[in-house]
């Protein structure tokens, strides 16, 4: 073998070295983002198995509850909505949508209650059958429960906060309840919570 044909095969050798290496540096790259993947597929694939269990038992939780591993990870608040800095126009068109239904104790389970949240700045209440749940602006239960309950206390730090009452046709029963310039989705919680208290309350004095 003469020094020349010695220096080209070194120089081969050289070569495929540098091109074992680098494909070894990709093969191992590419296996660690492909476990993340793996790892990001099994994740939102539980938050999917999550929210059909509770779109099936028809219960509710907020989005801070049923995701606080990923918003902690990402560093997400539910608060930011909220922020003044934030352009309203980003959130026009949403709808975060809530429903209340009978106790689960009873042999059907029935919708009382529909709550929407939309640009996450106005709130719906509609009662189902208004005239059976006989919700009355004047009742002790309404009073203590919704208004000192949930509005008055949202209203303490937050008074442009506004109500209004639709009625079920011309008696004094409440079939939708309105709520403008909310400021946090904290206050839709509370608001849902004393709903529910309220219809429960309701049901066990009619």
């Amino acid at each position: 073998m003469t020094p020349s044909d010695k220096t080209g095969k070194e120089t081969e050798t050289e070569k495929l070295t540098q091109m074992l290496s680098m494909l070894q540096n990709l093969y191992y790259k590419k296996k660690d983002q492909l476990e993340e993947l793996q790892n990001e597929i099994s994740e939102i694939h539980s938050i999917l198995n999550y929210l059909n269990s509770i779109i099936t038992t028809k219960s509710f939780s907020t989005a801070d509850e049923m995701f606080p591993d990923v918003l902690k990870k990402n560093n997400i608040l539910v608060e930011d909505y909220f922020k003044e800095d934030v352009s309203e126009d980003k959130f026009k068109g949403t709808n975060v949508k809530r429903k209340i239904f009978s106790d689960k104790k009873q042999k059907e389970e029935n919708l009382l209650c529909i709550l929407n949240l939309y640009d996450f700045k106005k709130v719906e209440i509609k009662f189902i059958d208004p005239e059976s749940r006989a919700i009355k602006e004047t009742s002790e239960s309404f009073i203590n429960l919704f208004l000192r309950g949930a509005l008055i206390k949202i209203k303490e730090n937050n008074p442009n906060l506004s109500v209004s009452y639709s009625f079920y046709k011309n008696t004094d029963k409440i079939e939708y309840i309105h709520i403008s310039n909310l400021h946090s989705i904290k206050d839709y919680d509370l608001i849902t919570e004393k709903i529910r208290e309220l219809l429960a309350c309701e049901k066990s004095t009619n």
